[in-house]
């Protein structure tokens, strides 16, 4: 069965959602929070090994490649909006800067990974959205909940991993072509094969649009995007138990935006993405195995015709070794992270600076008992040493009903761009999170069901000052800079749901959250309140339809409060259908009663888009 859970916008009238979202609430809540698959599955993100998911005690979510098609979304932040606890915002398109917020925290506390290879920017903070390529995604994870004692720096509010096409045995080809609104073309094709001992996987992809007008006043250009992108793995099995293998991807993107509202230049944004992966995997013994990564992250950034040019690396190398003891696995690992930052307004024009680490982490399940225990130190070459921990445990009441409660902590490091800037201050302190959370999952069958209420105090938060002569650093004085002047406390209840009934497949879920500024009384900027989704999956003759319902409530544009951003609600619908052998078409309907709704003050969204699909893969 698949189960597809998106994230929450308006609906109409509200009294038949409140019955919908009450039907579903019968149905408890799936804190895993799935978008497909079942409790069947493996994940790797929540402890950085192999896991059944029926063994996981962090808050998970899955989506597959069947979903992210089927979910008509343009970039990899709308396919995560329609999860739990996700809110994502964006200056125009898909293309635009783009910020994902888990749980209602800053974009920069989550750590994404792309097949492994950590991507951040030491400019902004955090994963540059809008250039990881959509087209070359096959499978991400999601983890909520800090998990830096697993991860290091950044994991503050969750973990993303994102992974690219994999080799499989024999060979498949597969091309698809795709149309829609606003002059949108896709060509995706993609190469796996392989034998007993090598195998590969390449990915291309090449999409274009005309965009639409993101500023809502002023400057009434389209702004349109054209992405070119690549994506390799190549595997050699050396031995029995011994495997090498390489991952690559690449995206050039290059995206319109409106800089200055009054201004008729043709604004432009140039991104390029790169990673590149080495990773030796070998099983010592049936008890012990180990994996060694070399990996590297880049991120460049630019604009025209007014010139801005700034460029993150981020070097890792890991290892990772696991021992079998008794019911329980012990890990032990070593790691190295780099960062560089190139960038004209910094001094001196290049930073640099490095973390090492040791993690340990020990987890079982014993009956109706699950436990993990995970501690790192990180020694940080700017900030001296970092400890963080997590302690989780569950208990199983009756089959298919478990209870868990965890204990967390996480930090995040300021960016070398907030330390040594012209809007720099060199003192900054790191950013640190204190988390406690409890759920309640229950399964039978097709049914599924889970509850989860957390709370996470983020200390130290770095904001920009405004004022003039406020801020003072080492290069001179300026109307603004960076500084530790914040506090917040990010609370809520995630309730979600799935079961099958009547031949259709129906998931949903709901969220309470209150992130808020402890030390105004706030609402931090652009995060709802409340969110909700209700999906339908269901086949009809020779077609599979789905239908997709979210909403989003109230936000604020500002710090203050004083710019509201009102609730909104969209109805997606999809259809699918084998038309010949290997053959398949796609149509989908996004925004379907073409709703004007705002995720930024002053900055348009799309509204009713169409698409349509056609796929040629053997079997």
């Amino acid at each position: 069965m698949k189960t597809f859970v998106f994230s929450k916008r308006g609906c109409t009238p509200v009294r038949l959602c409140a019955s919908v979202l009450a039907v579903f609430a019968a149905f408890p809540v799936l804190a895993q929070g799935q978008a497909s698959g079942t409790l069947g599955e493996v994940v790797v993100t929540a402890t950085r090994t192999e896991q059944p998911l029926t063994d996981v005690l962090a808050d998970v979510s899955i989506i597959d490649r069947d979903v992210i098609e089927r979910s008509g979304a343009a970039g990899v932040a709308d396919v995560l909006s329609r999860l739990p606890g996700m809110t994502i915002t964006q200056t125009g398109g898909a293309a635009t800067p783009t910020s994902v917020y888990i749980r209602g925290a800053e974009s920069r506390f989550t750590a994404v990974f792309i097949d492994g290879v950590r991507v951040d920017s030491q400019s902004t903070g955090g994963a540059p959205w809008e250039s990881i390529p959509l087209l070359q995604v096959e499978r991400i994870e999601v983890l909520r909940g800090p998990a830096a004692a697993i991860y290091g720096s950044d994991a503050v509010a969750g973990v993303v991993q994102i992974f690219t096409k994999q080799g499989v045995k024999g060979f498949a080809p597969s091309v698809s072509v795709g149309l829609g609104s606003n002059n949108t073309r896709e060509v995706n094709a993609s190469l796996l094969g392989g034998s007993d001992d090598v195998d590969y996987a390449l990915g291309l992809g090449h999409s274009e649009t005309d965009g639409f007008n993101a500023k809502t006043s002023g400057n009434p250009d389209r702004d349109g995007a054209r992405s070119r992108s690549f994506s390799g793995r190549l595997g050699w099995k050396l031995q029995p138990g011994h495997k090498l293998e390489l991952t690559a991807l690449d995206n050039d993107l290059k995206a319109g935006y409106d800089a200055n509202p009054v201004s008729a230049a043709d604004d432009q944004t140039q991104r390029h993405l790169q990673t590149i992966g080495l990773n030796w995997t070998a099983r010592w013994s049936d008890v012990w195995s180990s994996r060694l990564s070399l990996t590297r992250g880049t991120d460049h950034y630019e604009t025209t015709p007014s010139v801005y040019v700034t460029d993150t690396q981020v070097n890792s190398y890991l290892l990772h070794n696991e021992w079998r003891v008794g019911p329980g696995l012990l890990t032990a690992a070593l790691e190295r992270r780099e960062d560089e930052l190139e960038n004209a307004s910094t001094s001196p024009k290049t930073t640099q600076r490095s973390q090492n680490a040791v993690a340990l982490g020990y987890g079982f399940r014993s009956g109706a008992h699950t436990l993990q225990v995970n501690a790192r130190q990180d020694d940080d070459s700017e900030f001296g040493d970092k400890s963080t921990g997590s302690l989780a445990y569950g208990y199983e009441l009756v089959p298919g009903l478990r209870v868990m409660v965890s204990k967390s902590t996480g930090f995040r490091v300021p960016t070398l761009f907030q330390r040594f800037s012209i809007y720099g201050v060199p003192a900054l302190k790191a950013e640190t999170s204190d988390n406690t959370e409890a759920a309640i999952r229950w399964q039978a069958g097709y049914n599924q069901a889970a509850l989860v209420v957390y709370r996470n105090d983020v200390e130290n938060l770095i904001n920009y000052v405004t004022g003039p002569g406020s801020c003072v650093n080492g290069t001179g004085t300026y109307a603004g800079c960076y500084g530790n002047t914040g506090q917040a406390r990010l609370s809520g209840t995630t309730l979600t749901g799935s079961t099958q009934w009547a031949g259709i497949n129906w998931g949903a879920s709901i969220d309470w959250m209150n992130p808020i500024n402890t030390q105004t009384d706030k609402v931090l900027a652009r995060r709802a309140r409340k969110q909700a989704t209700l999906t339908v999956d269901m086949p009809m003759r020779e077609w599979r339809l789905g239908a997709e319902w979210q909403y989003a409530g109230e936000r604020f544009d500002n710090a203050s409060n004083s710019i509201r951003l009102a609730p909104y609600s969209l109805l997606n619908l999809t259809a699918t259908r084998s038309i010949a052998r290997d053959w398949q078409l796609l149509a989908r309907v996004s925004n379907l009663a073409d709703k004007d709704y705002v995720l930024a003050n002053g900055y348009a969204t799309a509204g009713r888009t169409v698409y349509l699909g056609l796929t040629w893969s053997p079997k």
